[in-house]
């Protein structure tokens, strides 16, 4: 479950925490947790900073080198060189996951004859990239012009310097349209199930290496962001406090909400995605439990120790962005009432 924050140039920076929930196949990976965020269906949290001033039979990039490695070998120190011309509804997207692969295809609702470009560390997904329209290429491609609209979907763990990505891609972005990051919700500065908003102060630098990585990021775009639910059920007990709050976006909802926001090219501000309806790790397995659609029982959570959470609003990004949730809260998307 994750949540999304964005930040958008002239400058915005936006946090998005929430679970993301998918479709019934699925139903435990698509709703994630938050900044803006996003990872499986229900997604818990992410942020997104973002930054503001075609069509579906698709081939990879076609690139020349001088190195006699191949644009599918990642090599140290490889230039890939590809000619394709950027129009000015074209999409690059870095880190081209689920978050991304969704937000490719609501970009494409609203832009059919756009091409969008799904930049990966490796080839080992790039025939489904292909089938979905997305042209793959490798973060050594370098295009001969710049993109209006950027969308960074990668997680820190793909790399040992996040915040030097983070201006690699910002470096392909040209100053028009939107750059979108997506994070975490972890650098909010509350860990006691409190509320927080845009608004609400962020841990201080140096404090924690984890929230240092993404506030680092973040700080990069304002210069010029897989459901736990899930993964709780198959383990069926686990080493957590059941009272700990978390905050859910559907993937669909964030991967829409990170178009509205591009699309509105606002500036220098906080963004947060969620469904405004928090739930305690418990209240999470207890909504499954009631669903009667996992065959699988949770045991239980074992711990009464640990930080606690934080209760996510983002009421005025709504307004804001003009946006609302299709799937309005977790168990609603399970078929629950509550």
């Amino acid at each position: 479950m994750g949540f999304i924050s964005c930040i958008s140039l002239p400058t915005i920076s936006s946090r998005i925490p929430s679970t993301l929930f998918s479709k019934q196949s699925t139903l435990a990976s698509l709703y994630s947790l938050n900044k803006f965020a996003l990872r499986r269906e229900y997604k818990l949290s992410f942020s997104l900073s973002l930054s503001t001033t075609s069509s579906m039979i698709v081939t990879p990039i076609h690139a020349s080198s001088s190195s006699s490695s191949t644009i599918g070998e990642t090599s140290d120190g490889l230039k890939v060189q590809s000619h394709v011309s950027i129009g000015a509804n074209d999409l690059l997207i870095v880190g081209a996951g689920v978050l991304g692969r969704l937000v490719a295809e609501k970009w494409r609702e609203e832009h059919p004859d756009c091409q969008i470009i799904g930049q990966t560390v490796t080839i080992n997904h790039h025939n489904e990239l292909e089938k979905l329209g997305i042209k793959p290429a490798l973060k050594e491609t370098e295009f001969d012009g710049k993109f209006s609209y950027v969308i960074f979907c990668a997680p820190p763990s793909q790399s040992p310097d996040y915040a030097a990505e983070l201006r690699t891609a910002a470096s392909k972005w040209n100053g028009e349209g939107s750059f979108l990051f997506t994070s975490s919700s972890a650098p909010f500065d509350c860990f006691d199930n409190g509320e927080c908003n845009e608004d609400s102060p962020v841990v201080p630098l140096g404090k924690s290496p984890r929230t240092d990585v993404l506030l680092r990021a973040e700080q990069v775009v304002l210069e010029k962001t897989r459901g736990a639910h899930n993964y709780w059920l198959n383990k069926e007990t686990v080493e957590a406090r059941p009272d700990h709050i978390l905050n859910l976006i559907h993937y669909e909802d964030a991967a829409s909400l990170a178009v509205a926001i591009m699309k509105k090219k606002a500036g220098g501000r906080i963004f947060l995605g969620c469904d405004n309806h928090p739930l305690s790790r418990q209240e999470v397995m207890d909504l499954m439990d009631q669903s009667g659609k996992y065959d699988k029982k949770f045991k239980g959570f074992t711990s009464t120790s640990g930080p606690l959470g934080k209760k996510l609003n983002n009421s005025r990004t709504r307004v804001e962005i003009g946006w609302e949730p299709n799937y309005p809260s977790f168990a609603q998307f399970l078929g629950v009432t509550k």
